[in-house]
């Protein structure tokens, strides 16, 4: 499981609570450089902040989606609307509870039937 949000200490609320929920965490990345650089590991989802220090993280959501791997955005940006830049993927929005993003990520990895 990646994560990926600029903010530390929600990054770390985050790593805390997909740990304690049984995932295998990657990261926390940051930043946008750290985040492409975490992607040649096995991934099995993943957890972007939409906007990293005022970069998208739309390169990374780009090669995670080229390889299948389901991700939710975690965004503070907007009050409505869907996925950034078009993306097929589920949005939480900011502030949000931990259980919130670890229920998300249990769906995005349950089977489909």
């Amino acid at each position: 499981m990646l994560i990926v949000e600029d903010a530390a200490l929600l990054a770390m609320e985050l790593e805390t609570g997909l740990s304690e929920a049984g995932a295998m965490v990657i990261g926390p990345a940051y930043e946008l450089e750290e985040a492409m650089a975490l992607l040649d590991q096995p991934l099995d989802a993943a957890v972007l902040d939409a906007n990293l220090n005022g970069l998208s993280v739309s390169p990374v959501a780009d090669i995670l989606a080229e390889r299948g791997v389901p991700f939710v955005f975690a965004t503070g940006y907007g009050d409505a609307g869907g996925a950034p830049s078009g993306f097929d993927a589920p949005v939480i929005r900011k502030p949000y509870d931990v259980t919130q993003v670890t229920a998300a990520v249990a769906d995005l990895l349950a089977p489909r039937h």
